[in-house]
C-alpha cells in the first residue's frame, strides 16, 4: 500500500465534502475567525453595488425581500409608528423582520440585514410593551443603576420582536425647555447625562475585559445594538427652537454638549446618529471635522455612523432641493449608513455614480462598510440572523411593568408640600369620606406616556396600549370606603358644596414630538390652568403636572398646597400613587431648573442670571412608613 501524507489525505478530504456539500468555505461566515478577517475576507468578495446596498437604511413600508435582494439593502428601520399592522403582536413582528432577513440572506453572499427602532421609553411603538418614564424623568431618578436595568429590559423587549438595533438612548443635554425634543434629555447638566449613559451596557450588555477603547460591542441574543444621538449639540440650539442652530464655541461644545459621548464611546456603543442642528451655522450632517477628524480619528469611534431620518436632504434649504449634493456632504463628511429612508433607488443610484466618477473615494465608501459589517460580525447576526418566538413573553412582563413603576415612583419630584413644613399635605391619607380627583390627565394613558408612543407624536386616548391611569391607580390605592369622584374640570361652587376631604389636580401637556413641541410659552394645555384655579380654590389640593419639561406654574402656586413634578410617566401609573399615598417616600431631583417666567429662558445652574421658581438639584422628600 502506497503511502499517502496525512496532510494530503486531510485535503483530498475536504475536497471529496465540498464536492459533496457543494458548499465553499468561506472564512467571513466562519465565527472562529478573528473578526478582522471576516470583515478583510467579506470585504474583498464585494462589488460597489453591494457596498452600497450596506450603506442603505429604507424604512419598512416600502422593503420587502425582493427589495432587500435586489438592492442587497444593509438596514431596515421603523420609523415612528410605522408597524406591521395596528396592535401587530410579537409574532406579527417577527414574521415581518424574518421576511426581510431571508430577502437579504438570498444574496450572493448572504450578508443579513439590521433592522432599527425607536425605542426611547422602552419598546414605544410596539402594542402592549412597557413604556417607561421618558429620559427627564430618568434623570430625576439620579439612578443609574435603575436606568441600565430598564436598558436591559428594554432589549429582552425589543428581541421578542425580533428586531436588534434601537435608535437610544438620547444623549443630549437641554439646555432650553423650549425645544420640543426636551423630555428625550435626561437633564440640562452633562454630568447627569454621562451617569446616564449607564444605560448603554443595558442594552448591549459590559463590554469584555480588555476590549479596545471605541470598539462596539453587543452580547449576543438577548441584547441589542444602542445608537448615542444626536451628534452634537442636539439640545444647544438657539431658543430651543428645533434642528436649529447651536451656537457655542468650540470649548463649550466639548464640555457641555460631547461629554456623554466620551463615556458612550467608552462603553462600547455601535452607533452614533448625527443631529439635524447646525454648529455655528455648519449642518452636523456635513460636518467633516466633527464626524471624521474628532468622531472617528480623535475618539477613535470604531462603530458606525448614522443619519437621522432624511438626514442628508436637510442639508440644503429646502430639504432635498440639490440631493446629489447632500450625498457628497453626508458621505464625504463621514456618514457610514443614510436613513434614506424612501427614495432608495435615487440616493444608491446617486452614490454611485459619484463613485463611479470619482467625486467619492472608494476609501470612504470601504470605511463605511468595514464599520457596518464589524457591527454585524460582533453582534453575531451572520450565526443568528433569524428571529425565533423564545422572547416573546418578554413583551410588556409584569417583571418589567414592576421595573418601570420602581422607575415612576423614583422620577417625581416633590416641589411644595403644605405652607409650612409642620403641616405637609402628602402623603394623602388613604382613608377620607370623599375625594374629588380632576383634571385632563388623570384619565388618559396618551397624556401620561407623551410623544412617541405607539405613535409618532403620540396619542390622546386610553386604549392605545396597555397601562394603568392614574385615575385608576387612585382608585385601586384608597381604602375601599372612600368615594372616589372623577370630574375633569368642575367650577368652583361644585368643588365648595360637595365636602371633599382633598383633591388631586392632573394637569399639563398634551402629547407631542420634535418640532411639533417647541414652544415659546410653555403653558399648560387648557383648560389646565382654570382646573388648577377652580379646584385648589376651593379645596386641599395636590396638583400633579404631567410634562415633558417645565412649564409655567408661577401664577397658581399660592393656590397649590402641594406640587409634583411627574415628567411623562409612561403606562404604569401606579408609580404616582406609590408616592402621594405614602407607601414609598419622594426622592427624585430636579433634572432641570424650573423657571419663574419664560423670559428668563435660556436659564441654566451656574448662569450669572440665575434665578428660579426651583432650583436644579431641588426635591422635597417624605418618609414611608416602611423602608424603600
Amino acid at each position: 500500500m502506497a503511502k499517502i501524507p496525512i496532510f494530503s489525505v486531510g485535503i483530498m478530504l475536504l475536497h471529496c465534502w465540498a464536492a459533496m456539500t457543494g458548499a465553499e468555505y468561506l472564512k467571513y461566515k466562519d465565527p472562529k475567525q478573528p473578526l478582522n478577517n471576516r470583515i478583510k475576507d467579506l470585504m474583498n468578495r464585494m462589488t460597489l453595488e453591494e457596498k452600497i446596498g450596506q450603506m442603505t437604511q429604507i424604512d419598512r413600508k416600502v422593503a420587502s425581500a425582493e427589495v432587500m435582494n435586489k438592492y442587497y439593502i444593509g438596514s431596515v428601520l421603523s420609523g415612528g409608528g410605522s408597524v406591521p399592522r395596528a396592535q401587530a403582536s410579537a409574532k406579527d413582528w417577527i414574521h415581518m423582520v424574518n421576511d426581510f432577513q431571508k430577502g437579504a440572506l438570498s444574496t450572493r453572499l448572504g450578508i443579513p440585514m439590521i433592522y432599527g427602532i425607536d425605542a426611547v421609553h422602552g419598546h414605544n411603538n410596539v402594542y402592549k410593551a412597557t413604556i417607561f418614564p421618558h429620559n427627564v424623568g430618568l434623570g430625576a431618578t439620579r439612578d443609574p443603576k435603575l436606568v441600565r436595568k430598564i436598558g436591559e429590559a428594554t432589549a429582552l423587549e425589543v428581541r421578542a420582536t425580533g428586531i436588534q438595533y434601537v435608535f437610544a438612548p438620547c444623549i443630549a443635554v437641554c439646555r432650553d425647555p423650549r425645544w420640543g425634543r426636551c423630555y428625550e434629555s435626561y437633564s440640562e447638566d452633562h454630568k447627569v447625562v454621562q451617569a446616564m449613559t449607564e444605560i448603554i451596557p443595558g442594552l448591549q450588555g459590559d463590554i469584555p475585559p480588555n476590549s479596545r477603547k471605541g470598539v462596539p460591542f453587543v452580547a449576543g441574543k438577548k441584547k441589542v445594538a444602542a445608537c448615542a444621538k444626536h451628534y452634537v449639540g442636539d439640545g444647544g440650539t438657539t431658543k430651543g427652537i428645533n434642528e436649529n442652530n447651536t451656537v457655542i464655541s468650540r470649548h463649550g461644545l466639548l464640555s457641555i454638549h460631547m461629554p456623554a459621548y466620551y463615556n458612550s464611546i467608552i462603553k462600547g456603543v455601535s452607533t452614533i446618529m448625527i443631529s439635524y442642528s447646525s454648529w455655528n451655522g455648519q449642518k452636523m450632517h456635513a460636518n467633516h471635522n466633527l464626524i471624521t477628524d474628532f468622531l472617528k480619528n480623535t475618539l477613535r469611534f470604531r462603530g458606525f455612523v448614522i443619519s437621522d431620518w432624511q438626514g442628508i436632504d436637510r442639508i440644503t434649504t429646502p430639504s432635498h432641493a440639490n440631493y446629489t449634493y447632500s450625498i457628497y456632504a453626508g458621505i464625504t463628511a463621514g456618514i457610514d449608513m443614510i436613513m434614506v429612508p424612501y427614495n432608495y433607488t435615487e440616493f444608491i443610484d446617486g452614490l454611485t455614480s459619484q463613485v463611479k466618477n470619482n467625486l467619492i473615494p472608494m476609501s470612504r465608501i470601504d470605511d463605511a462598510v468595514k464599520r457596518i459589517l464589524r457591527v454585524k460580525f460582533i453582534m453575531g447576526l451572520f450565526e443568528n440572523p433569524l428571529a425565533d418566538y423564545s422572547l416573546v413573553k418578554q413583551l410588556g412582563s409584569k417583571k418589567h411593568r414592576k421595573l418601570a413603576r420602581k422607575a415612576v415612583r423614583k422620577s417625581l419630584v416633590l416641589l411644595k408640600n403644605g405652607e409650612d413644613a409642620d403641616q405637609p399635605l402628602l402623603p394623602l391619607p388613604k382613608k377620607a369620606s370623599k375625594i374629588l380627583v380632576a383634571g385632563s390627565h388623570a384619565d388618559n394613558l396618551g397624556y401620561q406616556c407623551g410623544g412617541w408612543t405607539i405613535e409618532w407624536q403620540g396619542l390622546e386616548t386610553n386604549n392605545l396600549t396597555k397601562g394603568t391611569t392614574i385615575l385608576s391607580a387612585i382608585k385601586n390605592t384608597v381604602d375601599k370606603d372612600t368615594e372616589v369622584v372623577y370630574k375633569e374640570n368642575p367650577d368652583l361652587d361644585y368643588v365648595k358644596s360637595n365636602g371633599f376631604s382633598y383633591a388631586i389636580v392632573v394637569v399639563g401637556e398634551k402629547p407631542y414630538a420634535e418640532t411639533n413641541g417647541d414652544s415659546m410659552n410653555l403653558t399648560i394645555s387648557e383648560p389646565g390652568p382654570d382646573t388648577i384655579m377652580n379646584v385648589c380654590g376651593g379645596v386641599k389640593c395636590v396638583a400633579v403636572i404631567i410634562s415633558g419639561r417645565p412649564v409655567v406654574i408661577q401664577p397658581y402656586l399660592h393656590l397649590i398646597d402641594a406640587l409634583v413634578a411627574a415628567w411623562l410617566p409612561g403606562s404604569e401609573g401606579h408609580g404616582v400613587t406609590d408616592v402621594l399615598f405614602g407607601d414609598y417616600g419622594f426622592r427624585g431631583k430636579l433634572p432641570r431648573t424650573w423657571f419663574k417666567t419664560v423670559d428668563q429662558l435660556p436659564m441654566n445652574v451656574g448662569d450669572s442670571h440665575y434665578d428660579p421658581l426651583f432650583p436644579f438639584g431641588f426635591g422635597l422628600e417624605t418618609k414611608p412608613p416602611k423602608a424603600n
